[in-house]
């Protein structure tokens, strides 16, 4: 039975699954190398990589440190679009989509479309480990999950469903849903309504060994149609690594990720020569190119209805992200501090 969540489960809800469903499937601590760890997210992961080199400097293999930076993500009803308090889709159900993969391994893990666990992250871990799947989506992820001890809870917060019931309530004028007056309305329901939430978390981490790992993990497009699945848990367009070159992921509308696999070349780009920021500006103009062929992708003027970011690490720990139009940022931990910087566009509009 799904179990609603009070604030007190929440605050100490990072913590304990780490100690519990996070620890299932996670390789124990190593030797520690030489080289400094470096982790990148996107803008709403400077916990998650303050987390991640935390772990790698004691010896944990770079997925798991990666995972355990980003569960602290999914358990935050504060972020919209990733695990428990993500916007649902157009019934009012959360459906989430996570990815992984290994560097020493070349190993790889997704889930989609699974409802009513918090850390799907770490559920496609045991994909990767303990099957001879890649990938398991719907019913069948989520009877993985809870095989694998996943205890299932209510994803949908009320901070949550009043955002979705209000743009049920106001979609069409002409149903018989009647919304209340707009001062009754609270301000952070008008502010997601007026921008559709496509936001997701992916982080990279580099350990001291020079081992790479990477996930993604997100609640998907607002509002969406039941059963959609964007990029994030796609290998090669939501994230892809090779333990010889590096890693990228992204977050944004994922139909220009999955039409291009666009992680795959930014670190095939990489493998060719190039830095991680001219690999994604590479795969940026590359999007750019093919998407407006489709109408609907295409504006008026020519460029993309949409925008899409990039977070690239490269084997010997450089860095770069990249985004379609501005506003995109990335958090980074050089294994000294960490920081949010801004992403270079593509274009300026």
């Amino acid at each position: 039975m799904r179990k609603p969540i009070s604030r007190r489960f929440f605050m100490g809800t990072t913590a304990a699954a780490s100690l519990s469903t996070l620890a299932v499937g996670a390789a124990p601590p190593g030797p520690v190398g030489d080289r400094k760890p470096v982790a990148v997210a996107s803008g709403n992961g400077l916990r998650a990589v303050e987390k991640a080199v935390e772990l790698m400097k004691l010896g944990r293999d770079p997925l798991d440190a990666a995972i355990e930076g980003v569960a602290i993500v999914e358990a935050d009803p504060a972020d919209m679009s990733v695990g428990y308090g993500g916007l649902p889709n157009e019934d009012g159900v959360v459906e989430l989509d996570a990815a992984v993969m290994h560097g020493p391994t070349h190993g790889g893990g997704s889930v989609a479309s699974i409802r009513n666990i918090m850390h799907p992250a770490a559920v496609a871990r045991l994909v990767m480990k303990r099957t001879r799947h890649c990938l398991l989506v719907g019913e069948g992820a989520l009877r993985f999950a809870r095989a694998h001890g996943f205890p299932e809870v209510d994803l949908l917060t009320d901070r949550a469903r009043q955002v979705w019931l209000h743009w049920r309530e106001t979609r069409d004028p002409n149903d018989d849903w009647v919304p209340p007056p707009d001062e009754a309305v609270a301000a952070y329901v008008h502010e997601y309504i007026q921008k559709r939430v496509t936001g997701t978390i992916h982080c990279s981490a580099l350990d001291t060994h020079g081992d790479l790992g990477c996930v993604t993990t997100t609640s998907g497009l607002s509002w969406k149609i039941p059963g959609r699945v964007g990029d994030s848990p796609i290998l090669g367009a939501g994230l892809f690594l090779d333990n010889e070159a590096g890693s990228a992921g992204s977050t944004g509308v994922g139909e220009a990720n999955l039409l291009n696999l666009s992680s795959h070349l930014i670190v095939e780009g990489m493998r060719r020569g190039l830095g991680p920021k001219d690999a994604v500006i590479e795969a940026l103009k590359r999007i750019a190119e093919t998407s407006v062929r489709d109408p609907k992708r295409r504006r008026p003027d020519g460029k993309t209805t949409f925008n899409v970011s990039f977070y690239a690490l490269a084997k010997d720990g450089t860095h770069a992200g990249g985004c379609m139009y501005p506003g995109g940022k990335m958090a980074v931990h050089d294994g000294d501090s960490g920081r949010v910087v801004e992403l270079d566009p593509l274009y300026e509009k």
